[in-house]
């Protein structure tokens, strides 16, 4: 991944946005736009590496001395290892949508498929497999949110299709990260999320010493898309040092 400085006038302290599976900004697009007004914002773009481990260890000496982080899916599973490795420059993490536990070689095996249907021309069914409709609330914009999910992807393209299913594929497990990790975390589900559902999202959030969950009503697997207002507007009062209202139930 590379680092892509997005605001710099702001006073407090700059917040890292991580997307997540062939993800790119537009997949917080509404949070950078009101976020970005308080506070810098980076950006971690795709890169090369083909593990999370990888990933994190050649953005961790680029990112500032001290930062709050926030991200998605696979994202998450970067930020929770940028938080073992300087777990003194993390203010507070906040995780959308993040499963902190191993692919199942199950799973995994059958991922290998898509490698081939991508390569062949395929990418939008290989999306869907990821990433399929019923993991999102069905809602009037449902589609809408699909587009722009394929959009990116198509953007993304298929070699970097490729490098995010292995990282998927690879992602270690986190639990140890996660039990010593004494930041404030808030964890955030989508209610109708069937990638990370919420009893995994309850699982992570109560791992974690400081962690609290807020669920989001009418939103899948892309809360921040989905119901942007109500993700932001959590990330706001999150970030200013204050905890939700709503604690881990």
């Amino acid at each position: 991944m590379s680092v892509l400085l997005l605001t710099e006038t702001a006073p407090n302290e700059p917040l890292v946005l991580i997307p997540g599976f062939m993800a790119d900004a537009r997949s917080f697009m509404p949070q950078i736009a009101r976020l970005g007004a308080d506070r810098p914002i980076i950006l971690l773009t795709p890169g090369l590496g083909e593990t999370v481990e990888k990933i994190a260890a050649g953005i961790a000496p680029h990112l500032p001395p001290r930062f709050a982080l926030v991200a998605h899916g696979l994202g998450g599973n970067i930020a929770i290892e940028l938080l073992r490795k300087r777990p003194e420059a993390v203010t507070r993490i906040a995780l959308i949508s993040t499963d902190p536990l191993p692919e199942t070689p199950h799973l995994a095996a059958r991922q290998e498929a898509l490698l081939v249907a991508a390569k062949t021309g395929h990418l939008r069914a290989c999306m869907a497999q990821m990433l399929p409709l019923t993991a999102l609330y069905d809602a009037p914009w449902r589609d809408e949110v699909m587009a722009l999910v394929i959009d990116m992807a198509e953007t993304l393209g298929i070699a970097q299709f490729r490098r995010h299913l292995r990282v998927l594929q690879r992602r270690p497990d986190q639990q140890k990260t996660l039990r010593k990790a004494h930041v404030p975390t808030m964890v955030i589900a989508g209610a109708a999320d069937t990638l990370v559902p919420r009893r995994r999202a309850e699982f992570l959030a109560a791992m974690m010493p400081q962690g609290c969950l807020e669920l989001i009503d009418e939103a899948g697997h892309l809360p921040q898309l989905e119901q942007p207002e109500a993700v932001t507007k959590l990330l706001q009062t999150f970030l200013s040092g204050r905890l939700p209202t709503l604690m881990l139930r």
